[in-house]
């Protein structure tokens, strides 16, 4: 990077990239499921299925949020020469990353309806939920404490994820202005800031 710069990815964008995925893929095993009797039947199946869903939501949602809250307390301001990455780019490389995880987890869903029907689906729908509540929680503490969480992209792992890894010593922050995405990962509702602005927004 130009003077010793870093480039950064937003913490909550780098969380919540495989949520989408994992609910969409995991609502299709589902549904598929629903038009498979198993060696349960539909009734346990998705008795077993709801079970699944809320636990795997709530596990995720809170695994590691000491660390991430660690983390959090020890943030160092951004550098003017640092350039945040843009939510797509980030978005995209964690899913190119796990592209075969969510596959290999989508077919392990489908094989699963032949014995409990629709409960794999759910689970993995679950694991989705658990990402997105994950990501609310820390645009909550960023709304908190009026400042976003941005993570050195050379610490997370090649396939872009683990933004609360053993190799992240700190997070960097910024003014709430800064980047193309809000609190919690989401996309921004206005239009989107060019660069320029976005570097100056993170100063701000």
């Amino acid at each position: 990077m130009a003077r010793g710069g870093q480039g950064l990815a937003r913490v909550a964008v780098v969380v919540r990239a495989g949520a989408a995925p994992l609910w969409w893929l995991g609502v299709c095993a589902a549904g598929i499921g629903l038009a498979i009797p198993g060696l349960t039947g539909r009734r346990i199946g998705v008795y077993a299925g709801a079970a699944l869903f809320i636990g795997a939501a709530a596990v995720v949602a809170g695994a590691r949020r000491r660390r991430y809250a660690g983390l959090t307390r020890a943030t160092a301001r951004a550098g003017k020469y640092d350039v945040l990455q843009d939510r797509a780019v980030t978005t995209r490389t964690w899913r190119r990353g796990h592209r075969w995880w969510l596959l290999l987890g989508f077919l392990a869903a489908l094989g699963a309806n032949a014995a409990v029907p629709v409960a794999g689906g759910l689970l993995l729908a679950g694991c989705g939920v658990g990402l997105w509540l994950k990501a609310a929680w820390l645009g909550r503490r960023e709304r908190a404490q009026e400042e976003l969480l941005w993570v050195r992209v050379d610490w997370l792992t090649a396939r872009g994820g683990r933004p609360a890894g053993k190799a992240v010593r700190a997070y960097r922050s910024t003014g709430v202005a800064a980047g193309d995405a809000a609190p919690g990962g989401a996309r921004r509702r206005t239009t989107v800031q060019s660069g320029a602005r976005r570097r100056t927004a993170a100063l701000v």
